[in-house]
């Protein structure tokens, strides 16, 4: 089997190529690359002390979860570019990794133009970090939290649509209740949920059978941009000093085919 994936180059993207990998003849990987130390470099997130505060926390749970950056197996084959300059990339420069049996976008920037009309034709898989349709856009699962719903906080693997966030929802996956869970261990626990969900999935074939369920837009709750994720907002929330117990996790909202882990 043969799987192209678009990603990114965090310890948490990096983990879900590996797990592919294991069940892949060939992986080709489409890395597009941001700093590894959001809040401390100016890049995708902004360099304040607020930020470097809320970072050094997701970093520490990231590392935890998913330990170190390391390299990746041999029957892994890389393309590296910078974040957004996926849509200037053509056919020629992706070569062999538009002839895959399975194609994986989790992180990537917003894809446009002729790479998402083949990519929505092949029923490309999206992961999204957030339970849809309740919460859609950026940094859901942090939005989830901030809501007070930890109920909420998972992932929803989708087709992949031209609309972010709006393809037809195959599954969702959750994070198990750990006891001593920071709020943030919690939320990259989603992410390793999503993978092993996804990963078994594609293994045994059951990804290929299952319905794709059209979303209800009017069950949305939040639907959020990067820009709405400031200093302001990420200082009160760590100032709540917000923590996770199983009592607050025993109303779930609707799923779909749940898988926990």
């Amino acid at each position: 089997m043969k799987i192209t994936v678009f990603s990114s180059n965090q310890p948490r993207h990096i983990n879900l190529i590996r797990e592919l990998a294991e069940i892949a003849d060939e992986l080709f990987f489409i890395s597009e690359v941001t700093t590894v130390f959001p809040g401390m470099v100016d890049d995708f997130v902004k360099k304040t002390d607020i930020m470097q505060r809320y970072f050094e926390n997701v970093i520490r749970s990231e590392k935890t979860v998913f330990g170190n950056l390391r390299f990746l197996p041999e029957n892994i084959r890389t393309l590296v570019i910078r974040k957004g300059d996926l849509n200037r990339l053509d056919q020629t420069q992706l070569g062999e990794s538009l002839s895959a049996n399975v194609y994986v976008v989790f992180g990537a920037s917003y894809i446009k133009g002729w790479l998402i009309d083949f990519l929505v034709e092949r029923e490309a898989l999206n992961i999204h970090m957030g339970i849809a349709p309740f919460y859609r856009g950026s940094s859901c699962n942090f939005w989830a939290l901030y809501d007070d719903n930890p109920s909420y906080v998972g992932s929803t693997i989708q087709m992949l649509s031209k609309g972010l966030d709006s393809g037809d929802i195959v599954f969702h996956c959750l994070p198990n209740f750990v006891d001593g869970d920071s709020p943030f261990d919690f939320t990259m626990r989603s992410v390793l949920a999503a993978h092993r969900g996804l990963c078994h999935a594609i293994e045994n074939s059951k990804i290929f059978s299952m319905d794709r369920i059209v979303q209800d837009r009017g069950k949305a709750l939040r639907y959020t941009r990067h820009s709405d994720f400031t200093d302001e907002v990420a200082n009160e929330f760590l100032d709540r000093r917000y923590s996770i117990n199983k009592c607050s996790l025993k109303s779930y909202p609707e799923l779909i085919n749940p898988f926990f882990y």
